[in-house]
């Protein structure tokens, strides 16, 4: 091999390498643009919450880690947030579990959905096992279980599979 065929057998793996990394970095790039994306637009509609106090609620929980039973900011699951989220923004006694505070609401359709009312999600099968509190802008919190109290969007194909009902609180 002359030294021509060895420099250009050089520049073209040095050329493969920089196309390799280009098309990783687009791809990250990419997908980080999507994530700021939903997170913008969280942001946005936490913004236009009508409740300042249930902004500040959600500020205040959101990260807290889920744990099952929890009710404090050591951990708490998706009933124990709605539950102490309805008592200390609307005033509203639920049950504790999320089954039983699906027997508690008046169905509306998600195009009916208000800020503070409730949708439940079936996971696990036909029972309820799941709850959020709608914000606006199909946009509800809840406390998953891999990521703690966080705002999410309601159109993600999980939540519409799983999305068994919805409603307000009776009053």
């Amino acid at each position: 091999m002359t030294i021509n065929q060895t420099a250009l057998k050089g520049r073209f793996k040095l050329l493969m390498l920089l196309m390799v990394l280009l098309i990783f970095s687009a791809c990250s790039s990419r997908k980080n643009t999507n994530v700021n994306t939903k997170a913008a637009r969280a942001a946005v509609v936490m913004s236009q919450l009508k409740s300042k106090p249930l902004y500040r609620f959600i500020n205040d929980w959101t990260g807290v880690r889920y744990r099952l039973g929890g009710m404090d900011k050591r951990g708490i699951d998706c009933s124990g947030f709605a539950f102490l989220l309805q008592k200390n923004i609307y005033g509203n006694e639920l049950p504790r579990r999320s089954s039983d505070q699906a027997g508690v609401i008046r169905t509306k359709s998600v195009g009916q959905l208000k800020e503070g009312d409730l949708i439940f999600f079936s996971f696990g099968g036909r029972s309820v096992d799941h709850v959020g509190v709608y914000l606006n802008d199909n946009f509800f919190v809840h406390a998953s279980t891999t990521r703690g109290v966080v705002v999410d969007d309601l159109t993600l194909p999980a939540y519409q599979r799983a999305m068994v009902k919805a409603g307000s609180f009776r009053n």
